[in-house]
Parts: structure tokens; sequence; C-alpha cells
């Protein structure tokens, strides 16, 4: 079988180059075209088969090995963010908006994983799925871009049994580029949107009388949507409750009717997931009865469930990435992180891993956080990415045969 270690390695300067083109056009939510293009472009030159506009702008490229008895999915997502870059790089973007969370190198090593691939594709012993997925970062409404793709037939002709995908960055910080983290279990968490409409009585600000002031229901609400989390819940039990938008009023001698309240909720399970909804929904409805107001209250259970790795699979992952880059180099991440990731969508339809890649240099100056203007990468260890993934897929397709 080929060393995916040294052929990655030879690799390195096309995973970089790719990497700075998709860089210079990033493009937000599922309405990605020319990223899908470019993408597609590539694939065409390796004479990779492949279906388009999935989800959007989803591409599901398909490496056929010596037979299709079973199928190994990597995923890799190619959106950006809505942030104008400030990060002085010849190669950053002009178009107002941002690779600020490392989605340029995912999709470039999700190309180098094809290429790894498809150079060897007559000894595998199956086919391997490389999923390239935009909306990751959530769309304006509905869900994003791995549920839209799930239900545009990505995962169906053919189905896989089996799955890998990363994230770059510095999400764990006690790891440093050239390592890989890796957790069996609970890695990251839902990531759920709710929305609360406060609703009263609108008055001049001169005669609060006459009103039922939404915007003291809401300040009341506030404290009290915060005690849910703190009183109620195990404090050995990680959740969280935090509240991104207050919009109410349009004038400062007006007390307004309706006050608008949205959040997000992060959880590790199922069952705290649906117990945080419920009480959020009954703690806001209980603070607005009280002050003769009223909520409309709703839950967007279209965001991500927590990423939970398939212990198998992540014991898959740690023998691979020990291959590529030796057993002191791999190890396992203590905590899980509260973020969300739109992967695990696709890890409820087929057992797989989430693994870790660091790729914030301080040494280079790289210390700025994701989602950040100045957001970016240590290029030297993209390579290791589609090395890793690229050894997992194989050896896993050869213990099934």
């Amino acid at each position: 079988m080929a060393d995916f270690r040294a052929s990655a390695q030879k690799l390195q300067q096309q995973i970089t180059s790719w990497r700075r083109d998709l860089h210079k056009i990033p493009e937000t939510g599922v309405d990605t075209p020319q990223t899908e293009a470019y993408i597609c472009a590539e694939l065409d030159k390796m004479g990779v088969s492949y279906r388009r506009g999935l989800g959007g702008h989803g591409i599901v490229a398909l490496v056929e090995g010596k037979h299709k008895k079973k199928v190994f999915a990597i995923r890799a997502d190619i959106d950006g963010l809505p942030i104008k870059e400030e990060t002085g790089l010849p190669f950053a973007s002009g178009n107002g908006c941002m690779h600020a969370c490392g989605h340029d190198a995912h999709a470039a090593m999700g190309l180098a994983s094809v290429k790894l691939l498809n150079d060897v594709r007559g000894e595998i012993d199956g086919s391997v799925l490389v999923v390239f997925q935009p909306g990751e970062e959530g769309c304006p409404d509905g869900p994003g871009g791995a549920k839209r793709m799930l239900d545009d037939g990505a995962f169906e002709d053919p189905k896989p049994d089996a799955m890998v995908g990363l994230h770059t960055g510095s999400i764990w910080k006690d790891f440093v580029p050239g390592e890989i983290g890796y957790r069996p279990g609970s890695i990251m968490a839902c990531m759920d949107r709710f929305e609360i409409l406060v609703k009263g009585k609108g008055s001049h600000g001169a005669y609060p009388q006459g009103s039922v002031d939404t915007i003291s229901i809401a300040g009341q609400m506030i404290c009290e949507l915060q005690t849910i989390v703190s009183r109620e819940v195990d404090p050995q039990e990680p959740c969280v409750i935090s509240l991104g938008e207050i919009h109410a009023g349009s004038a400062f001698n007006i007390i307004p009717g309706e006050c608008r309240i949205t959040g997000t909720v992060r959880a590790f399970n199922q069952e705290m997931r649906e117990f945080l909804a419920r009480r959020i929904g009954e703690v806001a409805s209980a603070v607005a009865s009280g002050m003769r107001g009223s909520v409309e209250f709703s839950y967007g259970w279209h965001g991500p469930a927590p990423v939970v790795n398939d212990p198998v699979m992540t014991e898959e992952l740690r023998l691979a990435a020990e291959k590529v880059v030796g057993p002191e180099k791999v190890r396992e991440i203590s905590r899980p992180s509260m973020g969300g990731e739109d992967i695990a969508f696709f890890l409820e339809k087929a057992p797989g891993t989430f693994f870790f890649l660091p790729g914030c240099n301080e040494a280079k100056g790289q210390t700025w956080p994701h989602h950040n203007s100045r957001f970016d990468i240590d290029e030297d260890v993209l390579w290791i990415g589609p090395a890793v993934m690229a050894t997992m897929a194989v050896d896993w397709l050869k213990k099934q045969a």
C-alpha cells in the first residue's frame, strides 16, 4: 500500500496553493458558486467523478476502488464568514468576506485526500466519498449545509459505512501544529438557536403607567434565564445558555410594545438539550405573565446535535494518525468544546469520528482566534490532514474486506 505520509509531503506545495486560491474567494452559507466551480475544476483535472449542487453548492467526489462493498467518507467544509479580512496576507480576500475559521484549509485538504486516494485507487478495498460541504457556519434560515446535502441525497448511491472529518485552528489551546487531537464520545456541543418575542403594550415614555413595558420584562427575563444553568443544572454537567441579540424600541421617549431576544444553547446530550429548551420557554412565559405581558417562544431544533465520536472509529483514527506523525504526537483531548459543528448530521448517518489538527503557530504570530479578522493558520502542517484521513480510509476498508 502507498505511503501516504511521503506522498502527502510531496503534495504539500500543491495543498498550499489550493488553500491560497480558495482563501481569495470566500463565500458564505450555502451560496458558494465560485468555490464549487474551483473545486470541480480541480476534480476534473484529476479525472474523478462527482456530483455537484447538493444542498446549495455542495460536492460529493467518488474514488472507486477494487469493489463497491464498503464505502468510507471524508468530509471537508468550504464556506467562509461575513468578516472583512485584516490579515495583510498577499493572498487576502478583498470581497468583504473571509475564511476566518480554516475552511479554506479543510477544502484544500479534501482535494489532497482525493488526489492521494485516486492515485492508488486500484489498491483500495472499497470506495471513498469526499464531501465538500457549504453552510457549516449556519444559514440565516433553516438548517445548515450538512442537513441540506443529506436531503439532496449526498449519502445515497453510494451510502457511506463510516466517515472522518477534521478541524484545524486553535480550538484546543494545549495542542501545537504537528500534533493530532482525538476524543471518543462527545467532542463538541449542540448548536441550537432560540427566540423570545416579548409582547406588551407601548406607551409614551412620560406616562409609563399606560404601558406594559417589554424592556423591563426583558431585563427581568435575562436575569432569570441565567439561573437555569446556575441553579437547576448539576455544576458538573457542562451546558450554556447565551443571549446574543436584544432588539426593541425606535425612539428615546417611546416604551416599545415588543422586544425580541435571541440566543444559543450548548449541551452535550439530547436529554439536557430538551431540558434547557423546555425551561427557557417556561421561565420566559412565567416572567412575562407576572409582569402583565406575554411571549412567543420558538426553539430551532434544526441546529446540529452534539458531535459524538464513535469509539471504534476513533481508535481507527488514532492508529492512522500514529502511522503519519508518530505516537508521541497523537494525544487525547481532555475536554470537549462548547463549539458546535455541522458534521453532527453526517455522523448520525454513518459512524465516524471528528478530530483536531492544530493549525495556529504562536511563533509565527498566529494568535488570533477563530472568527477574527486576523485569523491565520500554519500552512506547513497542511499535508498531515489528508495523510491521516487517506490512511484511515484505506486501512478501515482493508479490514472490512
